[in-house]
Order: C-alpha cells, then sequence, then structure tokens
C-alpha cells in the first residue's frame, strides 16, 4: 500500500511540473499495484491526455468509470475527454448520465452546453447554461459561459453584465477577465484589452490563450520583444491535440519575431 501511494504522490509531482511522461510512468505502477482503483486509473488517464495520448487516455478512464460507474468525479473525466477528442455524443452521454445520479449538478449542464456551443447550436447551449443557473445561480462556469453564448449571438451588453457578475461572485476568476479581454480586443480597446488579459495571467499564469490573446494586443500595439515573449508562454502552455494547427501558426510568427530581433 505504501509503494502505491508512493507512485501516486511520484505521479502528482510529476504533472505538477509538467513532465507528463513521468507521470504516466509512475500512475502505471501505480495501476500495476491497484488494478481495480478507480483513482489510479484516473490519474493515468489525465497524464496519458496530457502527454498527447488521448487513445489511451480513454481506455484508462473508461475502465476507471467500469470499476466506479457511479462515481461523478470519475464521470466528469470520461465525458470531458470525450469532449476534447471530438466524440460529442458520448460526451453528452456521459453528462446526462451524471444528471441521472444528481440532477443538481449543474457543470455538467454547463459542459453539456459547451458541446452545443462547439457546433454552434447557441440557441441549445443558451437554454442549458440558464437551467445550470437555475440550480446554481452564482456558477463562474454558468455565468462566463452564458455570456459568452450571449456575445456570439451579438447581444455585447448582456454578456458584459454576465462577466461582470462572475467578477462580483468571485474577483480572481481568470476566466472572465480573459472574456472581457476578448470583447475589448474584437472591439478595439487595446488597453482595455491588455489590462484584463494582464490579470487573467497574473491569476493563472498558465492561461495559454490569455497569453495568445496578449500577444496578438502587442502586436498591433507594435510592441515585438513583448508579443514574442507571449507567444512563447502560449506556446510552453497549450499543448492539447485540437490547439495543434493554432500551435503551428504561432510557432512561425515565434521565428519571424525572432529573424526581426
Amino acid at each position: 500500500m505504501q509503494d502505491l501511494e508512493h507512485h501516486l504522490t511520484q505521479g502528482r509531482d510529476a504533472m505538477e511540473t509538467g513532465e507528463f511522461a513521468a507521470a504516466v510512468a509512475s500512475f502505471r505502477k501505480a495501476v500495476a499495484l491497484g488494478p481495480d482503483l478507480a483513482e489510479a486509473h484516473v490519474l493515468l488517464g489525465e497524464a496519458l491526455a496530457e502527454d498527447g495520448r488521448l487513445g489511451e487516455a480513454l481506455g484508462s478512464l473508461k475502465r476507471a468509470v467500469e470499476l466506479a460507474p457511479d462515481d461523478l468525479d470519475v464521470l466528469y473525466a470520461l465525458g470531458d475527454l470525450f469532449f476534447e477528442t471530438g466524440e460529442r455524443a458520448e460526451a453528452l452521454a456521459t453528462y446526462r448520465r451524471i444528471l441521472e445520479l444528481d440532477p443538481g449538478e449543474a457543470d455538467a449542464l454547463v459542459s453539456m452546453g459547451l458541446i452545443h456551443f462547439n457546433q454552434e447550436q447557441i440557441e441549445q447551449a443558451v437554454e442549458c447554461y440558464r437551467r445550470a443557473l437555475q440550480i446554481e445561480p452564482e456558477s463562474p462556469f454558468a455565468l462566463n459561459s452564458l455570456g459568452d453564448a450571449l456575445y456570439a449571438q451579438g447581444d455585447n451588453e448582456t454578456a458584459l453584465s454576465y462577466y461582470r457578475k462572475v467578477l462580483a461572485v468571485d474577483p480572481e476568476d481568470p476566466q472572465a477577465h480573459y472574456n472581457l479581454a476578448e470583447m475589448y480586443y474584437d472591439t478595439g480597446d487595446l488597453a482595455g484589452a491588455e489590462a484584463e488579459c494582464r490579470e487573467a495571467v497574473r491569476l493563472d499564469p498558465g492561461f495559454a490563450f490569455a497569453h495568445l490573446t496578449l500577444g496578438n494586443i502587442y502586436l498591433d500595439q507594435e510592441r515585438p520583444r513583448e508579443a514574442l515573449h507571449s507567444f512563447q508562454e502560449f506556446l510552453l502552455h497549450e499543448h492539447s491535440t485540437a490547439s495543434r494547427d493554432i500551435r503551428e501558426e504561432v510557432a512561425a510568427v515565434v521565428e519571424g519575431l525572432k529573424a526581426e530581433l
């Protein structure tokens, strides 16, 4: 048992420092020692996903669900990975399973809404977010997501009000600051966008897309050295398969900036 805990701790430490391959190795040892421990399979799945091995990650999380079919955390992990890999029907089914087990799980409704949002089914997304807010009126996850959907519909003022509601509930919510930055950037308020992006990365230094937006702001302001740094931070923190094309574009911009400087 001590060896099992040792490998779990070792793996968690490796995840914290971004050493995902080492984390995978540690969690594999933990799974070998505790093959019926759902937590070990979940952690292995999460490490594999971070290491870009999504097929293996799904296998680990599916095994975790077999071991703990009613564990909400395990189901969320699987649903989120289904979403990341584009298996939307499976993701929706997983989130619905969570709601069957606990109808008060507002986050499951928001996650369902995100799937609809990504399919440009904005009305369905809004319905999910509003249902979530009926359960949890001060949920930053739901408020931010509803703001995004309303912004996509062109209702900028109402979207802004939802982002501000988030910050009234939690002034240190990095997502809300980032959402405001995106809105300000889109409307040409570069100073406001920069301030909100800076706050987002102060609160969450690993917020990759805030670094990306900050880099674009600096480019627009003709501040190439700062843009280079922000783009490098984006590449350091963003590793998802879905972002491969964006990473390639940013890497090309980085090389161009290096040549100029």
